[in-house]
């Protein structure tokens, strides 16, 4: 293997966005006591990233998580801005792989997490290792390296919607179960939990 696949990745939990009809911050909205954006970053760290940030939303508002927050690029501008501007943050980094997740996914555990680290160790080809139930979320993936240009790309040429920048680039599904992707974004959506 190169040593772009051995190389642990660093983990980004989306927190951005408006959150219109959860109508206050998804991040700090608490499951069993714990802000959802936190217990994101907890499997992140289970599952091997050598660091953990959040991307989007208000600093000093996201600051009870005792994440480091990294502000959108572009704010308002959807989860795409968040993953171009992880990118560019981590850019430095070199051959660094991103596992992303957004903090409005906070059942997904350390052992889907690493099914798509080891998805992408795998397979050295792909640009993206992204999780998928009945479709792919590309809001819980694996971006390696190779699909920065092309995240960057459509992001400049208006593209806001991140499953079409996948559509352009070499992909490798993981089954995940429909349970650890659940998505949390209504106060009804936190009242039927479990």
């Amino acid at each position: 293997m190169s040593p772009l696949t051995e190389a642990p990745p660093f983990g980004v939990v989306l927190t951005g966005g408006a959150s219109r009809r959860m109508g206050r911050t998804k991040a700090l909205v608490e499951i069993d006591g714990v802000p959802m954006a936190a217990m994101v970053a907890a499997s992140l760290r289970a599952a091997g990233c050598v660091r953990v940030v959040a991307v989007g939303g208000d600093p000093g508002e996201l600051a009870a998580l005792d994440l480091p927050v990294l502000p959108d690029d572009h704010p308002g501008e959807g989860p795409l801005t968040g993953l171009a501007t992880a990118m560019r943050v981590f850019e430095m980094h070199g051959l660094a792989d991103l596992l992303v997740v957004a903090c409005d996914l906070p059942f997904v555990g350390p052992a889907d997490l690493g099914r798509l680290v080891q998805a992408a160790r795998e397979h050295p080809d792909v640009d993206v290792a992204v999780a998928r139930t009945g479709h792919r979320e590309p809001a819980c993936a694996v971006w390696r390296p190779s699909s920065r240009s092309a995240v960057g790309v459509a992001f400049d040429a208006g593209e806001r919607a991140v499953h079409r920048v996948l559509d352009s680039l070499v992909v490798v599904e993981v089954p995940v179960s429909a349970a650890a992707l659940r998505n949390i974004n209504t106060p009804d959506d936190v009242d039927r939990y479990p």
